[in-house]
């Protein structure tokens, strides 16, 4: 069944958008009584059917309406360097909103080597895996923040700095407290500075290893976002 992201849905009937629209009745071709899904991106999941299949402004009827859809028993917040190619970065935002997380921020470091993100570009990766793996809540998406800002705020997550460096660390299995807030940071290719490393350390943040291969970026930080979904079923 077709879904659609209507994250301004209030009440029994709504109408799409021109563009969403368009694509429904040009594109897909659906017809008046044509039954589609609505997820709006904060828990609620919709049945509903065309009322009037206008290609500028569909009009649609809710016939069931689920809240708290798909509700997790974490939440997850990874923040990582933005790779240089942007379509890495892309893959990761597709498949970590696939598998589950809540909210992602670009990371700018020492080492970075892409310091620009187009924001409404990848809001667009995340919508779309949104809809193609029917996930009711759509992950947030913050704006690219400096590194030393970035670890100095507070948060009440455990916090996580996955990096290299060959010094102590520990398995997520190790560390983790199930059912909890998670926050975990990723570096760009050529890994956090040593630096870098130890004021997150002081700043609380926990060292861990994701195994023994050293991953790209975009990588490394999709095996977080997998262990610490996977330890939480």
């Amino acid at each position: 069944m077709h879904i659609f992201y209507t994250p301004d849905i209030s009440s029994n009937t709504y109408i799409l958008s021109e563009e969403e629209s368009k694509h429904c009745i040009k594109v897909l071709r659906l017809h008046k009584g044509s039954p589609l899904q609505l997820v709006d991106g904060r828990g609620g999941f919709y049945e509903a059917i065309i009322a009037d299949p206008h290609p500028k402004r569909t009009s649609l009827i809710v016939v069931n309406a689920q809240q708290g859809y798909g509700m997790r028993n974490h939440y997850l917040h990874i923040a990582v360097a933005p790779t240089k190619n942007i379509e890495r970065f892309e893959w990761f935002l597709e498949k970590a909103t696939e598998i589950g997380i809540d909210e992602i921020t670009p990371l700018l470091c020492e080492r970075s080597e892409r310091k620009e993100v187009k924001s409404d570009r990848l809001n667009k990766v995340i919508t779309s895996a949104v809809k193609q793996s029917i996930k009711a809540y759509h992950p947030k998406l913050n704006e690219p923040k400096l590194y030393k800002e970035f670890i100095a705020a507070t948060y009440k997550a455990k916090k996580y700095i996955a990096h290299c460096i060959n010094s102590e660390k520990f398995s997520l299995k190790d560390r983790i407290v199930l059912n909890s807030d998670y926050l975990v940071i990723v570096g760009p290719e050529g890994d956090f500075s040593q630096s870098e490393v130890i004021a997150a350390q002081a700043a609380g943040f926990i060292p861990i290893e994701l195994g023994t291969a050293r991953l790209r970026t975009e990588t490394a930080a999709l095996e977080a976002c997998f262990e610490i979904n996977f330890l939480n079923r």
